[in-house]
């Protein structure tokens, strides 16, 4: 949620979300996803099970992992610019005085990571600042250019998850954002090109403290931050604070001559311009908006002057000074309120005021237009329209809504890039606006309309959710920015609302999906808290809330945690909502889920066998709550040697599922097809597993993990049914997939690998599968997995080659 709760650091220095410090248990690595029976992976939602998304193989070859196969990938192109770098800005100023402290502070520090923070008021000017820099660096050569919102720790997780997999950071696997991010900084302290990091408005410089990109030997790197914040932690690690103030008046002016002779209006320059300049504060964002007003309505600096002074004085009565704590919101939202009307006077919609007033509600940095096109957003307009007008225009269409997008552009309250090509803007955040803008439009909002806005915000984000996170992670990743936004600006509205709820709960969701662990269990440990206090504790939501916060520590691996969280909660929910409540079967089933990804799989059979027997009794067999407890016991029974049994579950669920539009009737076919192998029905297997593998394609996209451990899987169907050559022919040019995508020591990887020497000791290559196989075998030991079954196994197998090797060259 937006609130934070605390600012206790852990032992790294950083605060998870929710100020919560987080623990470490020796049971798996920090922040990867735990080996599941199957080696599946959970996502969760708040009203279902937990989903296995059958990530890893369990075809009978046994094998599993690694060789240091070459990428085949192309050789990057320079540069690579990540995130939305804003365009210049139009009639930027110099600001010789703020220049000159910037570049002396990076003389200071030529042969480190300079780390420079643009500390100022809201509206000042210090994201256009380091825009230019930033321009300027890739003018002069930097090869990587890495721009992140650094509003939300998340955010910044994300954005560095995505500039690993574009620089193909070594240990980056796609699957686990933090992870990702860590080998991202680990890749730039490498001293491998010349780069440039810029945090952009960064709000809370603890939880940050732990992805500050690290110094790098030979100066090469560097980093730009802006923030409102005055945390000493800010000049720690080699930064050094660059105090950005507003314009002089001599820039100030200079700017609102250059804005109005640009626009062909230069006579509307007169001799008030100074005055105006002092009255709106020396404040670039104010400048603007009145700079955009003029040169759209023909009004002269003293005429402007004049109407900005009226509307002051109506602000004082809805805005007192007593309410600006920074000193500059009354500029901004007198000059807001001076530009809104003129827009309102252009628009003959009526839309002008409700459709900003919806974009103040979400992230500043951006929001994708196409929430623009949603129903329930336009059906929030509709009525704005007035009533003959609505008589006239019974809805509001997508076009009106372009339209008034676009005055609000050329007015200058907001910035659509709907229309920009510069080859670096971020799609997915066309429509923004400044936090101060936004908070002064918010202001304006009557209390009966906030209501409305969230539950229209909230809808339409929700039904622009991806269903499947990883097909589109980077749109995801805007999407829990916006979430946390209206959360922020919103927080007892949201909570009221059922809609809303949902869309917090998605976000959690979303950070799982994307394996930014750290920040989902902070993330669902605020969320179980406020869910208590607003909820009550024994509200179906809470409950469930507590559900999704095992589940998040089960995929980091911290099992005992998970066990004893869902134990307990299976327990209140009895209590609370009775045995037959369906968030009761939940927990339960969640619980069994833990207790597979714990490696206690006759527990997780006793409590999903019983999941099952009452779901079936109470709801069906044909309810969909009773089969994704099939989906979730099937490979338990695989795991012990009952494929048979997993077989007769699933075939049953398999033949009601149509086209596999939704991820758990992919994981029916998936399980389905490896247990036909299990069982050697590898005429079944093979047509199964190759629809199972077009389906992802088409999904999830070629790269996707769940797409290369299927195509491995198809592989070995291949394998079982004598066609070795074609198990080779796919699985060589996957094992280089996985490498260059996941990375060598991934165990999708190293599946991968192990079904390769298996196939190649099919086609009567012996020398390079026992050579493959050993090395599987040793880097399994390497990485502790020796008292693995599979590696075990693996082990044994070699044994056997060796052994036919030698017999054969007796």
């Amino acid at each position: 949620m937006g609130r934070r709760t605390g600012s206790r650091k852990g032992k790294n220095g950083s605060k998870a979300a929710g100020g919560k410090q987080l623990r470490r248990t020796p049971e798996a690595p920090s922040g990867k996803r735990p080996a599941a029976a199957v080696g599946q992976s959970d996502q969760v939602d708040h009203t279902g099970d937990a989903r296995v998304t059958g990530n890893n193989s369990i075809a009978n070859s046994g094998v599993l992992h690694i060789t240091k196969v070459q990428s085949s990938a192309e050789p990057l192109r320079w540069p690579q610019v990540v995130g939305h770098l804003p365009a210049p800005a139009s009639c930027f100023q110099e600001r010789a005085e703020v220049r000159e402290r910037i570049d002396s502070a990076r003389n200071r520090h030529a042969t480190v990571v300079l780390s420079q923070v643009l500390r100022g008021g809201g509206g000042v000017g210090k994201s256009q600042l380091a825009a230019k820099l930033a321009w300027e660096a890739l003018e002069e050569g930097t090869e990587l250019l890495v721009w992140v919102n650094a509003t939300y720790p998340g955010q910044v997780i994300a954005e560095y998850a995505q500039a690993a997999r574009r620089v193909r950071a070594e240990g980056a696997d796609g699957e686990d954002a933090e992870a990702d991010a860590r080998a991202f900084l680990n890749w730039l302290a490498c001293d491998r090109c010349r780069w440039l990091v810029v945090l952009d408005d960064v709000a809370d410089p603890w939880a940050l403290a732990a992805w500050w990109p690290r110094a790098s030997g030979k100066g090469r790197g560097r980093v730009v931050a802006t923030t409102r914040c005055r945390d000493a932690v800010l000049t720690g690690g080699d930064r050094e604070v660059v105090a950005v103030d507003c314009y002089t008046p001599a820039e100030a002016v200079a700017y609102v001559g250059e804005r109005l002779t640009r626009a062909d209006a230069a006579h509307l320059q007169d001799g008030a311009a100074t005055d105006l300049a002092a009255a709106l504060g020396l404040l670039p964002l104010a400048l603007s908006h009145a700079a955009a007003y003029m040169i759209n309505e023909k009004v002269t600096c003293g005429q402007y002057l004049q109407l900005f002074t009226n509307r002051r004085l109506l602000l004082d009565e809805v805005l007192p000074a007593s309410a600006d704590t920074e000193g500059y919101g009354r500029q901004v939202a007198a000059a807001l309120l001076l530009s809104l009307d003129a827009a309102q006077a252009a628009d003959e919609t009526g839309l002008a005021v409700p459709v900003l007033r919806l974009i103040a509600h979400l992230d500043p940095a951006g929001h994708p237009r196409e929430l623009w096109q949603i129903s329930v957003v336009l059906h929030y307009l509709r009525p704005r329209l007035g009533l003959r007008r609505s008589l006239l225009r019974p809805r509001t269409s997508p076009e009106q809504t372009h339209n008034v997008l676009r005055l609000l552009h050329r007015y200058g309250l907001i910035d659509d890039d709907s229309s920009e090509s510069n080859g670096v803007t971020d799609n997915r955040r066309i429509v923004r606006l400044h936090s101060l803008t936004a908070r002064a439009a918010r202001e304006t909002v009557p209390a009966r309309d906030l209501p409305v806005i969230v539950r229209a915000a909230a809808e339409g984000l929700a039904q622009l959710w991806p269903e499947v996170d990883e097909t589109l992670p980077d749109f995801a990743a805007v999407l829990r920015a916006n979430a946390s936004a209206l959360t922020a600006c919103a927080e007892d509205t949201v909570w009221t609302q059922e809609e809303a709820r949902l869309l917090v709960w998605r976000a959690g969701k979303s950070l799982m999906a994307a394996g930014d662990f750290t920040t989902a269990i902070g993330y669902w440990e605020a969320l179980v808290e406020q869910a208590g206090q607003r909820l009550g504790a024994g509200h179906r939501e809470a409950l469930l809330t507590r559900t999704n916060l095992a589940c998040s520590y089960t995929s980091a691996g911290r099992f005992r945690e998970a066990i004893a969280l869902q134990e307990r909660g299976v327990v209140e929910c009895e209590r609370e909502l009775g045995s037959r409540h369906r968030a009761t079967f939940i927990a339960r089933a969640n619980l069994g889920s833990s207790y597979l990804y714990a490696g206690r799989v006759s527990e997780a059979i006793a409590v999903l066998e019983q999941v099952a027997a009452d779901r079936k009794r109470h709801l069906g067999d044909r309810h969909p709550d009773y089969e994704n407890t099939l989906v979730n016991l099937a490979p338990c029974y695989c795991r012990v040697g009952r494929a048979d049994e997993a077989i007769t579950l699933l075939e049953p669920v398999n033949a009601r599922r149509g086209r596999a539009d939704d991820p758990n009737t992919l994981t029916v076919r998936y399980v389905l097809a490896q247990s036909y192998m299990l069982c050697g029905r590898t005429d079944e297997a093979l047509p199964l597993m190759k629809q199972v593998v077009a389906d992802r394609e088409r999904q999830l996209g070629t790269d996707h993990p769940e797409t290369l451990a299927g195509r491995a899987s198809l592989a070995s169907c291949y394998v079982g049914s004598d066609l070795g050559h074609e198990a080779t022919a796919l699985l060589e040019p996957n094992v280089r997939d996985c490498v260059r995508v996941l990375g060598p020591e991934h165990p999708n990887t190293l599946e991968a690998r192990a079904h390769l020497a298996n196939a190649y000791w099919k086609t009567g290559r012996q020398g390079e599968a026992v050579h493959l196989l050993e090395q599987v075998v040793a880097d399994r030991q390497r990485l502790r997995h020796s008292a693995q079954a599979e590696t075990v196994q693996m082990a044994r197998m070699l044994r056997q080659w060796k052994r036919e090797q030698h017999s054969r060259h007796r």
